[in-house]
């Protein structure tokens, strides 16, 4: 396995010719150990994997507050830097004339939604625990959201879904109420593309990291990671 630091992020990748592509896009604290594990992870399964690092213009962030922190971002901006990313990595020699997927967790659970419904040269999409509305659960907020910054919350961007896609939540998630979860059952009904909704009995937000022992549900995450491994097998090749 090669490994190495790009502009976008951090590249891992079997190193043994191109092989389909997956852009990675990690959770509320940024682009950290565990996103780098994960990535490695899933280049020991055949992929080449950007993980990408989503606060590089920011610089250095301070998050009290990861709910008012992932309001206060700009939804348009996020998806110009993940098309930028798939766009890179299917140029990269890594991946080149491959199939790209995208796989995001928690608030790159969401971005990987909305990346579904309008990023180009996607194949396939997974998204673990990724808030679905911005009127319920983490996102709500009652002085209401900026539009220029989130122009369309994921639940209602479902109808422009563009290719496959696996969701994967846990039934304890304080940050997404199961009414959502139903609801995004409902509209993916109506889009035509391959769809699997999964959801993990005694399971909560972040049942797949296991850096936070607290959260950590290993049956959950086994389960959830091997039908990733195969849902991106199934449609990347």
């Amino acid at each position: 396995m090669r490994t190495q630091d790009l502009d976008l992020g951090f590249l891992a990748e079997p190193g043994s010719g191109p092989r389909p592509g997956v852009v990675m896009i990690h959770d509320v604290w940024g682009l950290a150990d565990h996103t780098r594990d994960l990535a490695q992870r899933l280049a020991a399964e055949g992929f080449g994997v950007l993980a990408v690092d989503l606060y590089l213009a920011l610089g250095p962030v301070e998050i009290e507050d990861p709910g008012r922190f992932i309001r206060a971002l700009s939804d348009p901006e996020v998806l110009a830097d993940l098309q930028a990313a798939v766009d890179s990595l299917a140029a990269h020699p890594a991946c080149a004339g491959q199939k790209v997927g995208m796989a995001g967790f928690c608030m790159g659970g969401m971005y990987a939604l909305l990346a579904a419904c309008s990023v180009r040269g996607l194949g396939a999409c997974a998204s673990f625990y990724g808030m679905l509305s911005y009127e319920h659960g983490l996102l709500h907020d009652e002085a209401g959201l900026d539009p220029a910054r989130k122009p369309r919350q994921p639940l209602d961007a479902v109808p422009d879904l563009g290719c496959p896609l696996l969701a994967c939540f846990g039934d304890s998630d304080d940050f997404i109420p199961q009414s959502d979860v139903e609801c995004l059952r409902e509209r993916l009904a109506g889009t035509g593309e391959r769809h699997e909704v999964v959801v993990y009995p005694g399971a909560g937000h972040a049942f797949m990291n296991d850096t936070r022992p607290a959260v950590y549900r290993p049956e959950a995450a086994a389960d959830a990671w091997t039908r990733l491994v195969h849902f991106l097998r199934e449609h990347l090749g």
